[in-house]
């Protein structure tokens, strides 16, 4: 018997037009039984553009988990979130912060890729989640912070900072500060013990018009997390 509820029937569900992911939540198998069952969610109509799920990876045991805002063209394609230039230059980040031998939890606030198709030619351009489709796919993250449970959260960019604090959440007001975990919006209960740290998404550094110091800002607050987990 599937373990996972039954997502609502009828034409509307089907097209995702319920926003809500947590109907397509398994009731067990940990991260890996989450991932089977993402790959099936219709909780919004993004699923349907999109070329598949792209879930979080990494260890359930990581010590640092860090959360975008959706997988982006590349992601999209290979189906593993931060693979391209902007997962690159955070690696980079990361690796300069100290943080290059943390084996970390990486994920996106929203699991598809939104976009507009160019004008001309076939390029695939980014366009940022609604509030609704983020809140669509709350769940998801939910359990994967509760899962996870690391002892550092990294949220980077403003959709991935509202969709776990809430929509009065912006960066430059908490970034590079260490906060109490909180629970995720709609959660419920706490998810443990660890500290949040707010930053830039790394697509903001590539966009910057003084991306050296834009770099360097961002692994300046990375290496607030560096020092909490020595």
């Amino acid at each position: 018997m599937d373990a996972r509820a039954g997502p609502a029937a009828g034409p509307a569900a089907a097209a995702g037009q319920d926003y809500d992911a947590s109907p397509y939540l398994p009731s067990r198998g940990g991260l890996a039984g989450l991932r089977r069952a993402a790959a099936d969610c219709r909780g919004c109509p993004l699923f349907q553009d999109a070329t598949q799920t792209v879930f979080g990876k990494g260890p359930a045991s990581a010590r640092l988990m860090l959360v975008g805002e959706q997988p982006g063209d590349q992601e999209d394609l290979r189906g593993e979130p931060f693979v391209g230039p902007a997962g690159q230059l955070l690696r980079r980040a990361l690796d300069e912060a100290g943080l290059g031998d943390e084996d970390a939890y990486v994920t996106n606030a929203v699991k598809h890729f939104k976009f507009t198709e160019a004008p001309r030619g076939k390029r695939r351009i980014h366009k940022a989640p609604s509030l609704r489709e983020m809140t669509a796919c709350r769940p998801w993250l939910a359990a994967e912070l509760r899962l996870v449970d690391p002892d550092i959260l990294v949220v980077l960019g403003g959709t991935a900072g509202r969709a776990l604090l809430g929509s009065s959440f912006r960066v430059g007001e908490r970034r590079g500060i260490l906060l109490p975990m909180p629970a995720p919006q709609g959660a419920g209960a706490g998810t443990g013990h660890g500290q949040l740290l707010a930053t830039v998404h790394p697509s903001a550094v590539l966009r910057a018009g003084d991306r050296e110091s834009a770099f360097a800002g961002l692994v300046a607050d990375l290496s607030v997390a560096a020092t909490a987990l020595e």
